[in-house]
């Protein structure tokens, strides 16, 4: 068997990118955005963010919709750029997604010091490594529903955190007074230019995974409906969610809190977790900690899911070795898979390096090449215009059109390129310059650098 089975529907589509997206970003590294830029910032950075994505979805859509493939842009990337670029596009977009699972990972183990504090959190991750695994091991259909209903009780909590944020602003809170907008009389812009350029890596780490729909396309059912059907529904959602979430975040929790995660803590809180234990009904704030628990253990099965499947296409493709290829009788990439879960094993290092300083870092790797991918995205989508006109095709009749193009793209490329440097003006402006520290932040960009390379000159070889 060589080909993956087309058993997603538009409903698993959805649900797949929420599942991507709602996980640690929103539960987790919200609050650290929050301590790093201050209120104001930290909403700014993600209004922005919502405003990439949209453009990005938009470029995906109508490329995916009219070639839906697994593997999405790392394909359109060869087709439409030049086969080295989207040969380095591949592997940096499978590393995004692999490292992802170490991060989820050690995130779970930080949710869970709420109620174990003295345990060790690489028991956790050992524990969390295995049932996720488990669980990919089962039939694509099996993922699907198991996704969505896991996504399905992420999106109910969250709406319910809304509603007890509305609560605890009023008044219903333990100390009995509205909070009003008291939390936004300082630090506004905590950190000024440096921390918003931080604080957009944290945030740009939350939303990736939006393009989840265009890896999930190969699997699609009648994808030239179900994607863009899926595509309208999925931004909306994510930027109300994230908007809406900081927004309430900032307003009852000040940037200050030493609980929020950060550097300096041992054991950080969500966001959601410190909100909720401010009702004073202890049974709740345990209830959203284990609904916290189940969302990040939820992307962290969609990470899998998906980094799997990349490596499987760069092996169809000939970029990677055929062996990752091969698929068993359920449709599953196994040898890819195994290969994409041995990152996961990184997380046992949490304990040596320390689980936030270990968590925050794989955090800052993985956004970065989050942004390449991105910009990968709106590079292939003006290649796609180009050659899908040059062959004589009309726009009317594409399944989903891109209404901003071309400058929606062209936005994306340099939002992506300003919020990639920019991060050299962080580590100069926050102190933080060191060796250590530019090879923890650009680790990615001299590797993908040298598969572009290496492949340009290879395919040079074999044409003389």
């Amino acid at each position: 068997m060589s080909e993956l089975r087309r058993q997603l529907t538009s409903r698993h589509l959805s649900m797949i990118a929420l599942g991507g997206t709602l996980g640690t970003g929103i539960f987790l590294t919200s609050g650290s955005a929050l301590y790093i830029a201050g209120p104001m910032g930290a909403i700014f950075a993600y209004l922005v963010m919502g405003l990439m994505v949209y453009l990005l979805m938009s470029s995906l859509g109508e490329m995916s919709a009219y070639k839906p493939v697994s593997g999405s842009f790392c394909d359109y990337s060869s087709e439409y750029v030049s086969r080295p670029f989207g040969f380095a596009m591949g592997y940096n977009y499978w590393f995004n997604w692999a490292i992802t699972i170490a991060i989820e990972l050690i995130a779970a183990a930080l949710v869970m010091g709420f109620w174990f504090p003295h345990v060790a959190p690489v028991n956790w991750c050992v524990l969390f490594f295995i049932g996720i695994f488990l669980l990919n091991i089962l039939s694509v259909k099996s993922y699907g529903e198991s996704q969505y209903w896991l996504s399905l009780i992420k999106v109910a909590a969250i709406l319910f955190f809304m509603v007890i944020g509305v609560l605890v602003i009023a008044g219903f809170n333990t100390q009995h007074h509205a909070i009003g907008l008291h939390n936004w009389n300082q630090g506004h812009f905590h950190n000024g230019i440096a921390g918003l350029f931080e604080v957009f890596l944290l945030s740009g780490f939350s939303f990736q995974g939006t393009e989840l729909i265009g890896v999930a396309a190969g699997e699609a059912k009648d994808p030239q409906k179900s994607i863009p059907r899926a595509i309208k529904q999925i931004f909306w959602r994510i930027l109300l969610f994230y908007v809406v979430i900081m927004l309430m975040i900032s307003l009852i929790i000040p940037y200050t809190d030493p609980r929020l995660l950060n550097p300096d803590n041992s054991v950080a809180m969500s966001p959601f977790t410190i909100i909720f234990s401010m009702t004073g009904f202890h049974y709740i704030t345990d209830i959203m900690n284990f609904i916290i628990l189940v969302a990040l253990l939820s992307a962290c099965n969609s990470d899998l899911y998906s980094a799997a499947r990349i490596l499987w296409h760069l092996a169809e493709r000939g970029s990677a070795p055929k062996l990752f290829a091969k698929i068993n009788r359920y449709g599953i990439p196994m040898p890819a898979l195994l290969a994409t879960a041995a990152f996961g094993l990184i997380a046992f290092l949490c304990d040596l390096f320390g689980s936030t300083k270990l968590f925050l870092m794989l955090v800052n790797i993985s956004s970065l090449s989050g942004f390449i991918a991105w910009y990968a995205i709106a590079r292939s989508h003006i290649g796609f215009r180009k050659h899908y006109l040059a062959a004589g095709n009309k726009l009317a009749d594409l399944p989903f059109l891109s209404r901003f193009y071309p400058w929606g793209p062209i936005a994306a490329i340099a939002l992506s390129l300003v919020i990639i440097f920019g991060q050299w003006y962080t580590l100069v402006a926050m102190h933080q310059l060191s060796w250590g520290s530019i090879v923890g932040m650009y680790i990615g960009l001299p590797i993908i650098a040298l598969l572009w390379l290496g492949n340009a000159l290879y395919r040079r070889y074999q044409t003389v």
